[in-house]
């Protein structure tokens, strides 16, 4: 999988320890409120050292085809925006989960839906797959309304498949993106 994705608006690039300090201040201004709720990594006691911890991990599951970890960075001023991925593959059936966040700063800009679409796009050119899925709990309409911009299918509600955080089992709603989806 390459290592930087060039959009429009942002720039994903892979995870580098060096930008532990702008994850910390990216999760330390989102954490609390509806953002916490779906993204429980985000907590009240959330440290550097977390964010150093998260990216010295993604290393070994990059090399290992497990977990491709990009951040997102405006193109025009280099800002550290939230973070993006490829993971939970399944080899059988040669797919991909796909998961974003964005700061709640810059929420409600596009910035997800363009993470995204160009995220699946380097994926069907770069990997050997078929399907690349996002799963949202049905309570989580902003990232829903992200998926559905992104040009993501919506497929249908998965009745308990969604484990967030405190172990309450959600319903999801599942989108997806096939090779042809980008003409591939």
């Amino acid at each position: 999988m390459r290592s930087e994705i060039i959009g429009d608006k942002i720039i994903l690039r892979k995870y580098e320890i060096g930008f532990a300090p702008l994850l910390f201040e990216a999760a330390n201004e989102s954490k609390g409120g509806e953002f916490s709720r779906w993204m429980p990594w985000c907590h009240e006691n959330y440290t550097i050292v977390d964010s150093r911890t998260f990216i010295e991990g993604l290393e070994e599951k990059w090399q290992n085809g497990k977990d491709f970890g990009f951040a997102i960075f405006d193109a025009g001023t280099n800002e550290f925006l939230g973070g993006t991925g490829l993971n939970q593959p399944s080899v059988i059936h040669k797919f991909y989960n796909l998961g974003y966040w964005v700061r709640v700063s810059r929420q409600n800009r596009g910035i997800v839906s363009e993470a995204a679409r160009l995220l699946a796009k380097s994926g069907f050119e770069d990997l050997p797959i078929n399907r690349i899925e996002i799963l949202t709990a049905v309570e989580n309409i902003p990232s829903q309304k992200a998926a559905e911009k992104s040009g993501a299918t919506r497929e249908g509600i998965l009745r308990k498949r969604l484990v967030i955080g405190d172990c309450r089992v959600h319903d999801a709603v599942i989108f997806s993106f096939i090779r042809e989806d980008f003409g591939l």
